[in-house]
This record gives structure tokens, C-alpha cells and sequence, in this order.
């Protein structure tokens, strides 16, 4: 990633495996092919950390199963 990702119009999104309180809280943008920025909704102006979607989906995958 070359650092010019703009996403200034990203629609976020909370995980559903937030707690809700607030305290600990994962935003997910979607509509980047390839890519899945995240962030931490206490600090949204913080630059997200952005992975590709095929290791996003196996991090999901793996707390999935987790369960």
C-alpha cells in the first residue's frame, strides 16, 4: 500500500463482536475491493490500519471459530 488510500468518504461500520459500551470498539469500511480498513472508534481521526481482504477474511474466519 502506497499511503494514498483516501477514505475520507468510508462508510464504518462497528464489529459485531464490539461490546457496545464503547470501551472497545472495531470499525470495518466496506466497498474497498481488496482491502478491509479498520479502526478504533475511540479514535477515528487515528490513520486505520488496512489489510487485504484475504487475510481479513481468515483473521474472521479464526475468531469465528473460536467461539
Amino acid at each position: 500500500m502506497n499511503g494514498t488510500l483516501d477514505l475520507s468518504t468510508a462508510v464504518w461500520r462497528k464489529s459485531s463482536y464490539s461490546d457496545g459500551g464503547g470501551t472497545n470498539c472495531v470499525e470495518v469500511a466496506d466497498g474497498y475491493p481488496g482491502i478491509v480498513p479498520v479502526r478504533d472508534s475511540k479514535t477515528p481521526a487515528s490513520r486505520p490500519l488496512v489489510f487485504s481482504a484475504v487475510s481479513w477474511s481468515a483473521f474472521v474466519r479464526d475468531v469465528k471459530g473460536a467461539e
